[in-house]
């Protein structure tokens, strides 16, 4: 199956109705039934729900199965990085277990960010369903320049990202993890249909914890994202709802 002939993903960069319907909930726990709380706590007022790898490790597909179940979009964050074959494997796994938008890193290549595009269209239209968003990670948002020349990257963050997303969109795919402060950046380099999705973002009422990069849900809108990705100030709050809420209420602020 060629790349232009894959199925158009479920997820897409048009603009939303609602800017809270952008945010995706991070339920960071090996716990399935806090997770299983905390998405009915969150969707609505945002829009979905991401899973990572503590959450994947501890439950497995049968865990992501129990979510997708809800029938909020599910992110499934384990940013796939291996041999091209190993790779596609695992994208035709997370077509099948009916989840809305994964991700790749885009440091594995592009004959690796080509195997995935393919082989996840090839099991959409075997399951006669949409296509999950593909999307690649470029420079995690716990990283700064410092952090990159430890491992010996050269140049800063930013060009990293700027790397890798052209990258990504040469390769097909739907669009990049990265930080707010590089969304404006890219949308002017990468155009208006590449899905730009931001972690690292945290409200003004919440501690930054560990993201060096950083801005608010507000800010993440107006700089251009599409989806945005809180995890702890939501669901390390007294009142997971609440916390929600005043998400949601800081990103149509942002509008």
């Amino acid at each position: 199956m060629s790349r232009s002939a894959a199925p158009s993903p479920v997820l897409s960069s048009a603009t939303v109705t609602d800017a809270a319907s952008r945010a995706f909930v991070a339920l960071d726990t090996r716990d399935s039934d806090q997770a299983l709380a905390w998405a009915r706590a969150v969707v609505p007022p945002l829009g979905g729900v991401k899973l990572g790898m503590e959450f994947f490790t501890a439950n497995g597909p049968d865990g992501v199965r129990r979510i997708v179940d809800l029938g909020a979009p599910v992110f499934l964050d384990l940013k796939f990085h291996d041999i091209p074959n190993t790779v596609a494997g695992a994208a035709r796994g997370a077509v099948a277990l009916g989840v809305s938008l994964f991700n790749i890193h885009a440091s594995g290549g592009r004959a690796m960010l080509q195997a995935a595009l393919d082989a996840s269209g090839e099991e959409a239209s075997r399951l006669g369903r949409p296509r999950p968003a593909l999307i690649a990670v470029t420079a995690l948002t716990s990283l700064d320049d410092h952090d990159l020349a430890d491992i010996g990257v050269a140049g800063n963050a930013a060009d990293m990202v700027v790397r890798l997303a052209t990258l990504t969109r040469d390769c097909g795919l739907d669009g990049v993890v990265c930080s707010p402060h590089e969304a404006v950046d890219l949308r002017r380099r990468l155009g208006p249909d590449f899905l730009l999705v931001t972690p690292g973002v945290r409200p003004d009422w919440a501690a930054v914890q560990d993201q060096k990069r950083h801005v608010t849900p507000a800010a993440a809108v107006a700089a251009g994202a599409d989806r945005i990705v809180v995890g702890r100030p939501v669901t390390q709050a007294g009142d997971v709802a609440q916390a929600a809420a005043r998400v949601a209420a800081d990103m149509r602020a942002g509008v």
